[in-house]
């Protein structure tokens, strides 16, 4: 096969998932504007956004995880053109996110005074506290809006999901700097204003997104008069079966980046700013990778749903490629910024807080050289995650991504981790150990499932 048989994809690959990069840089980029809007009231501020936000992500991932189970089987009804199926699906997988973000929200409330036995910071975990309680209640509308967003790209509708959350990051922004300083009159909360914008703005993205997908010919009928109680014990185990393994894939994932923000917590308040900064600049180009991951899923499932396997394999050989070319430039970015990247976070001009702010500085830019080299093993293994959630193969891969973090990840990052070992940077050699090694298992995966396929 040549070359071109899979760079000729890539403009339709990029149709699918510029979207959905959009999107989720959109929520990324929220993130960042916080993390410098926060940045600007101390370290202690910043850490403590990082703390709070390590049990949302935890949270999250489970949520997020669990809706991706609805996009292949959408994808499959819709090559198929099988309406009765596609909107079963979209139901059962809604009523399900409903229930689950419901769970997630009193999960995160009710484990809120852990933070207190994790040997964090005293000033930290105080200010950490409050901001926790109102993101939490967010997780419920996050939930429901994955499981329409997940609907929306199973239909390659890929921008209406984006569209909600772009209007979500303007509102979010605008309410940040409204509350979070206290600007044309309103109350200056500190921290707790950030908890409020993303508050208001995933509950306004919900409304947004059912309002555009409601409003168009192809997926009005799925999102309107839903007999959301009327459910089938088939059909939500068969979503169960999809999600629970995907949830926990993400999990394994998300927690051994949330171990990485506890880990620094013990080195201190500094390096767990710099874990935070690092970890806010690396999540930004794992979202154009999770872009693919997504059109990955949707493109395989539309094959498995023709049962064109041959044309399953070259499709998804096209966006492995596609990926690791973004990898390697995003790589040479960060290492040709490091020392600079990390300085948009902090007020050098604040006098009272330099030393920590030069100190935090300086060892964010030391990460962000070992998240350069893993930016390849990253991307590879979130894409050819996505192909295999395509083909709806979903146990198999829950065990190696358990394998890879926290076997073989985890054990890394924490004898490396050690104030006396490498301190932040060890604990990011285990970020790049985890990672690489589930890139390299699920290629083997996904390699040996399609040639059975094909010669079957």
């Amino acid at each position: 096969m040549q070359f071109t048989d899979y760079t000729k994809e890539f403009k339709y690959n990029w149709q699918l998932a510029a979207p959905v990069m959009l999107g989720m840089l959109g929520h990324t980029f929220v993130s960042f504007v916080d993390n410098i809007m926060v940045g600007q009231l101390g370290t202690a501020e910043l850490a403590a956004v990082s703390l709070g936000n390590s049990f949302m992500f935890i949270a999250m991932s489970l949520g997020i995880g669990f809706s991706t189970a609805i996009t292949p089987l959408i994808a499959e009804a819709d090559a198929a053109k099988n309406f009765v199926n596609g909107k079963s699906s979209f139901k059962h997988g809604l009523f399900l996110c409903m229930v689950l973000g419901i769970l997630l929200f009193l999960l995160v409330y009710f484990a809120k005074p852990l933070m207190y036995y994790m040997k964090q910071p005293p000033e930290v975990v105080e200010l950490a506290m409050p901001y926790l309680d109102l993101v939490a209640v967010s997780l419920i509308p996050l939930i429901i809006f994955q499981a329409f967003k997940q609907f929306g790209d199973g239909l390659s509708m890929t921008k209406y999901p984006m569209y909600a959350t772009l209007l979500a990051n303007v509102v979010n922004i605008i309410l940040n700097y409204l509350l979070i300083f206290g600007k044309f009159g309103f109350p200056e909360f500190g921290i707790i204003g950030a908890a409020y914008g993303t508050l208001v703005s995933r509950i306004i993205m919900v409304l947004y997104l059912w309002y555009l997908l409601a409003g168009k010919e192809k997926s009005k009928h799925f999102v309107t008069n839903i007999k959301l109680f009327v459910l089938d014990k088939t059909m939500l185990s068969k979503i169960i079966n999809l999600g629970a393994p995907s949830a926990m894939q993400m999990f394994f994932e998300v927690a051994i980046f949330t171990a990485a923000i506890w880990l620094s917590g013990l080195l201190g308040k500094n390096p767990q700013a710099a874990n935070q900064i690092a970890l806010n600049l690396s999540s930004m180009t794992f979202m154009v990778a999770m872009g693919l991951s997504v059109a990955s899923m949707i493109r395989v499932g539309n094959q498995k749903g023709l049962k064109k396997y041959y044309e399953l394999r070259r499709i998804a050989f096209s966006l492995f490629l596609m990926g690791t070319l973004l990898a390697f430039f995003f790589a040479i970015v960060f290492f040709a910024f490091h020392e600079y990247l990390p300085k948009i976070y902090v007020d050098f001009d604040d006098t009272k807080n330099l030393a920590d702010n030069t100190e935090v500085v300086k060892l964010a830019s030391s990460l962000l050289i070992a998240a350069a080299i893993f930016q390849i093993s990253d991307s590879i293994q979130v894409i050819v995650l996505g192909a295999l959630r395509g083909l709806q193969d979903v146990k198999i891969p829950t065990i190696i991504t358990f394998i890879s973090y926290w076997l073989v990840g985890f054990p890394v990052s924490w004898f490396l981790g050690k104030e006396d070992a490498y301190g932040s940077f060890g604990i990011w050699l285990g970020l790049l150990a985890g990672l690489s090694s589930a890139a390299i298992l699920l290629y083997i995966r996904f390699n040996y499932l399609t040639k059975k396929l094909i010669s079957n």
